[in-house]
């Protein structure tokens, strides 16, 4: 099914791309590609007014931690739509709309996969230019596209938004011993119980601080509430199992190996989530072409309100200066 999208005017006007000469508007179509032996749902963006066998380049996109589509990710890509690119934005297996059991699986070296996946199917649709593809993650898929491009040289642009860097230096390496002592004992029984009987154990996502979850945090479970009201695909869990991967992802480790890939890191000021010091320093490693963009607010004030102008407007402006020559 085709939906029709009408054009902000004033958002464009302030985002700069009408500079290009494309039409305003695009078409969003719902979309499935193979990921592994099973089927990733996504929208798929199309901008109007491009002419016969014309070739537009491309921006793949996914959400951060157990996130799906719906949780305002169209905020982005719309404004990447109506300047002039195509636009893929996809849901990970086990997640959103897209298959997998058990459901709530988020073992980062499958994400890794699914965008591979989306690159790939995004870059044999006739529309599009696979020399000219870009990559853009946030939070947590922030650091999926700092590692991907790494490697994948299919990646021309990237744009990693609010990144996490180092999971176990940013969250575990200064946790009370006993206390961490603890949460791997945890894990550890999740794993035997697993093995010995199949049993699949959930820990819920977000919830008030003095209940327990992924993330006791009041800012984090506000976010998500609210993130999740038109989202009627997230679910509140999560398999235990991820937490068992998840605490070994060093996205950032290898991303002195992404130049010469255009680089763009956009960090919020006082990050407490994925906390702005620990990405500056991760970018600091980062070769040439990289630019840091600071915008003033807290993590999740990236996706609506004030200040997601300047977080998405940095984003259209590096995607148009490395992918529209």
């Amino acid at each position: 099914m085709k939906h029709k999208l009408a054009t902000i005017a004033m958002g464009l006007l302030l985002l700069g791309v009408f500079q290009f000469g494309f039409a305003a508007g695009y078409e969003r179509e719902d979309v499935q590609f193979p990921c592994q032996g099973l089927r990733c749902a996504g929208w798929y963006y199309v901008p109007d007014g491009m002419a016969a066998q014309e070739k537009r380049p491309a921006i793949v996109m996914a959400h951060g931690f157990s996130a799906v589509k719906e949780m305002l990710l169209d905020n982005f890509a719309s404004k990447f739509a109506n300047a002039g690119f195509v636009v893929l934005v996809f849901d990970y297996r086990f997640f959103g709309e897209s298959e997998g059991q058990p459901r709530g699986r988020l073992l980062w070296p499958e994400q890794l996969q699914d965008y591979r996946d989306a690159i790939t199917w995004t870059s044999l649709r006739q529309e599009v230019d696979a020399e000219r593809i870009g990559v853009w993650g946030t939070s947590y898929s922030g650091g999926h596209v700092t590692f991907l491009s790494a490697y994948d040289r299919r990646i021309k642009a990237v744009v990693a938004q609010v990144p996490v860097s180092d999971v176990w230096n940013t969250y575990f390496e200064n946790m009370p011993v006993e206390q961490r002592s603890g949460f791997l004992s945890w894990l550890a029984q999740n794993r035997a119980d697993q093995v010995a009987n199949g049993k699949i154990n959930y820990i819920t996502v977000a919830a008030p601080p003095d209940k327990p979850s992924v993330w006791p945090s009041q800012e984090w479970f506000d976010a998500f509430m609210r993130l999740s009201r038109d989202a009627p695909s997230w679910a509140n869990a999560m398999t235990v199992e991820s937490l068992e991967t998840h605490i070994i992802y060093e996205p950032t480790a290898p991303i002195h190996r992404i130049s010469p890939t255009p680089f763009m890191m956009i960090v919020a000021s006082d990050d407490v989530i994925t906390p702005t010091e620990a990405s500056k320093r991760a970018f600091e490693r980062a070769g040439e072409p990289k630019e840091l963009v600071i915008v003033p607010g807290r993590h999740f004030d990236a996706y609506e309100g004030p200040a997601h102008e300047q977080f998405a407007g940095s984003a259209v402006a590096w995607f148009k200066k490395w992918l529209m020559k």
